[in-house]
């Protein structure tokens, strides 16, 4: 195995929806997988595009948002190193549900939609063990929401933030002042919450030294006490 090949096998063992497969599967995938590169502020999909590939993260930052008729724009997701995103096209070819595009450089892997699905035809193991893998995701995806809809904004932001934090420390971050480069308009749609709450309660976070807001980031200086805000 070439070096592109097993760096390309690492980066797809760390991706949930391939957990269950085994090195040999994982070397399978590399072999379809193309190294592509994106500048920062640049889309990749767009909504309602054709879905025809996905894309695994290896360096870099990417955000999921759909737009309003209205003109609003709303954050659906954040992605970083690991991360899978536009992942459905390995399985049909649905139009895009949400654009998606760079906050910084990104490095990926890309995987085209009918060379997945002709390893799959060839492999149909591959195919039951990445069904046991989405099951699993859907199922975690279904308790997040549960849980969600019993948590307090306060509790929903915190939360976001701590995600942000652990991506950012996987990434090479220290233990304290971990800088995440985000809006609060953002934090405030992945919590599911109005603009306006998310900022009163940033507010409180930092007159209690918790964080820092500056513009487009956020420095979280002590995650041990940003968890005491999630329950």
């Amino acid at each position: 195995m070439g070096t592109d090949a097993a760096t390309a096998v690492g980066l797809l063992a760390q991706v949930p929806v391939f957990e269950t497969l085994h090195p040999p599967d994982l070397a399978r995938v590399a072999e379809v997988a193309v190294p592509r590169r994106f500048g920062g502020g640049q889309v990749i999909f767009r909504e309602g595009d054709e879905s025809d590939t996905c894309y695994v993260v290896r360096t870099g930052h990417a955000r999921a948002i759909r737009e309003h008729a209205d003109g609003r724009t709303i954050a659906l997701a954040h992605f970083g190193p690991g991360d899978i995103f536009g992942e459905l096209a390995m399985f049909d070819d649905e139009r895009r549900s949400a654009t998606v595009e760079t906050l910084d450089d990104v490095e990926a892997v890309a995987i085209l939609g009918s060379d997945m699905r002709r390893l799959l035809r060839e492999h149909p193991d591959i195919a039951v063990k990445l069904v046991i893998s989405l099951g699993r995701r859907l199922r975690e995806a279904n308790e997040r929401l549960a849980r969600q809809s019993f948590q307090t904004v306060q509790s929903r932001v915190a939360g976001v933030l701590g995600q942000l934090v652990g991506q950012a420390q996987a990434e090479g971050a220290a233990e304290r002042d971990v800088l995440v480069t985000i809006t609060q308009a953002d934090v405030a749609q992945l919590a599911g919450s109005s603009r306006e709450s998310a900022s009163r309660f940033l507010a409180v976070l930092e007159r209690a030294g918790v964080v820092t807001q500056g513009r487009g980031r956020i420095t979280v200086h002590d995650p041990d006490a940003l968890q005491r805000y999630v329950y």
